[in-house]
């Protein structure tokens, strides 16, 4: 005779506090390889839950392409609405963020979760450049020149000097994922000079956070990624205040900018 399954009262039934886990969305591309990983090793084990939703996409990564992504940003973060509270949504995607606009991502998210404060690459390396006191920046994309013209207008129009602005000719973000730490460290070091106060190296998809503490170590000067800076910002967003990861930058010393996140 097969046992029969005996439930227990509710009452019987105790539940951990919901406080006690700061909840992240991440919304990543269905061809990134890389944010949700660097998103991880970023941010602390305990404490912290991070959940991903993917939304559609296909290469090459060029302004075209990204734009495709606008109308399905509601329906990709409505996957993430169930798991509320939420402290932040990051869309991680630093060029569609540029050609789709912070403001209209954090719209058609918010469409979906509510007033959950959304974070973009763009927008977080914003705060970062304005907690590190840094208005002069160097650019280092994957991209094209034809998608890289778009970032330098973005930071351009927000009133970003920029000293020089270097691109490796890649169309596809999965190989971007692949691109070596060697290369990364050449092309970063080249891409600076001696009049930006910081180096920015664009793109979820680039593997630029292993090479942060070394670039920082050779240039003098801080280095901000897309990855860290949508990390840093996260952190901040979810009361970690005191986070100072020591491999990833002088960012993490920094607290975000008064009202950043108003």
């Amino acid at each position: 005779m097969k046992p029969c399954p005996v439930s227990l009262s509710k009452e019987a039934v105790q539940f951990n506090d919901v406080a006690d886990t700061a909840r992240i969305g991440l919304i990543a591309l269905a061809t990134d390889l890389t944010s949700e990983g660097d998103l991880y090793r970023q941010l602390p084990e305990e404490g912290v839950s991070i959940h991903v939703a993917r939304i559609a996409f296909e290469n090459p990564i060029s302004p075209e392409q990204l734009r495709t992504m606008a109308p399905r940003l509601t329906g990709t973060a409505g996957l993430l609405a169930p798991l509320q509270p939420l402290r932040a949504v990051c869309y991680s995607c630093t060029s569609a963020s540029v050609v789709i606009g912070d403001a209209e991502v954090l719209s058609a998210v918010q469409k979906a979760v509510g007033n959950v404060p959304v974070v973009t690459p763009t927008s977080a390396a914003r705060m970062a450049f304005a907690a590190l006191d840094v208005t002069r920046i160097a650019v280092l994309t994957p991209y094209t020149v034809a998608t890289s013209q778009t970032m330098a207008a973005y930071f351009t129009q927000h009133g970003f000097d920029i000293a020089r602005f270097d691109c490796l000719g890649l169309e596809d973000d999965r190989d971007m994922a692949l691109v070596s730490d060697q290369t990364i460290i050449k092309a970063a070091m080249a891409a600076d000079t001696p009049d930006a106060e910081a180096l920015f190296i664009s793109c979820t998809g680039l593997p630029a956070i292993r090479v942060i503490e070394e670039l920082e170590h050779h240039l003098k000067k801080p280095v901000v990624t897309s990855n860290q800076a949508s990390a840093w910002a996260m952190s901040r967003l979810a009361g970690l205040h005191d986070h100072k990861p020591s491999r990833y930058g002088q960012l993490f010393s920094c607290p975000p900018p008064k009202d950043a996140f108003s």
